[in-house]
C-alpha cells in the first residue's frame, strides 16, 4: 500500500501504541502488515526561483515550516517496520510507484510449484490509478479503509463491471501521449463508469510506451472510474 496523506493514520497507530503501552503491553508489537510508503513531496512551495541554489532554499524553507510534521514522520520511520518515509525532493508518490516501488508481477514458490504473483496497490490518493499504466491494478481508498489495512483488514468491493476502451493504431508524429489521455476521457465521460474499472485493450496498447500509458491511466478520476488498467506486457518496465 502506498500512502500520500496517512498523518491520521499515523496519529491514531502513535495513540494505539500509548494505549497498548498503558495497558502492559509491548507497543512495538503493533506494526503494519503490509509495507506502506509514504510521500510528502506535494507541499514543497516556490519561494525561490530563477537563481542559483533555488531548490536547496526551496527545500530549507519546507523543512522549517513543517519541522514537527516531519520528526512526527521520522519516527514512525524509525519505529514501525515496514514503514517508509519519502521526504520532499525526492519524487511525488504516482512517480515513487512507477520508478522505484513497483514490481508488476513476483515470483514465489509454492509447493514446489513457482507462482507468478501480479502486483496490486491501494491508496489514499485520487491518481493511485497512475500505476496502471504498467499493469499493477490499483485503486484509491479512503482514510479509514487504509488504516484497517495496516493491520491486516481486507479490503473489500464488489467483484467490478468492467468497461472495456479497444485502440487502434497509434499516435502520429506531434501528437502526445496527454492528447490521448484527453481524448479518451473525453469520450469516456459519456459513459456511466461509477464504480466500474476500465481495461485498456486492442493492438493499438502495443504501441504505447509505458509512459504513454501512465499519462492515459492518470486520468481516471477524470474520466469517472475506478481503474484504467493496462496489461501487463514486454513494455510493462518503466525502462522501456
Amino acid at each position: 500500500m502506498h500512502d500520500t496523506t496517512c498523518g491520521p493514520a499515523l496519529v491514531d497507530i502513535a495513540g494505539m501504541r500509548s494505549a497498548l503501552a498503558e495497558a502492559g503491553g509491548d507497543p512495538a508489537l503493533l506494526n503494519p502488515v503490509v509495507p506502506v510508503d509514504v510521500s510528502t513531496d506535494h507541499s514543497v512551495g516556490v519561494d525561490f526561483f530563477g537563481q542559483a541554489g533555488s531548490l536547496e532554499k526551496n527545500m530549507a524553507r519546507e523543512f522549517d515550516r513543517n519541522a514537527e510534521r516531519y520528526r512526527f514522520m521520522k519516527w514512525a520511520t524509525n519505529t514501525l517496520r515496514g514503514f517508509t518515509v519519502h521526504p520532499p525532493g525526492t519524487g511525488i508518490m504516482h512517480t515513487l510507484n512507477l520508478e522505484r516501488l513497483a514490481t508488476v508481477a513476483t515470483g514465489k514458490l509454492v509447493d514446489g510449484v513457482l507462482w507468478a504473483m501480479p502486483d496490486t496497490l491501494i491508496g489514499t490518493d485520487s491518481h493511485t490509478p497512475m500505476i496502471n499504466g504498467i499493469g499493477v491494478l490499483a485503486w484509491g481508498v479512503g482514510g479509514l479503509e487504509a488504516e484497517s489495512v495496516f493491520f491486516g483488514m481486507p479490503v473489500t468491493l464488489r467483484v467490478p463491471d468492467v468497461v472495456g476502451v479497444k485502440l487502434t493504431g497509434a499516435l502520429q508524429s506531434g501528437v502526445l501521449a496527454t492528447d490521448l489521455a484527453l481524448t479518451v476521457t473525453e469520450k469516456l465521460r459519456k459513459t456511466d463508469l461509477q464504480d466500474r474499472y476500465v481495461e485498456f485493450f486492442g493492438p493499438g496498447v502495443s504501441a504505447l510506451t509505458a509512459g504513454d500509458r501512465a499519462v492515459v491511466a492518470n486520468m481516471t478520476p477524470e474520466f469517472g472510474g475506478n481503474s484504467g488498467y493496462f496489461p501487463i506486457d514486454g513494455r510493462s518496465n518503466i525502462s522501456t
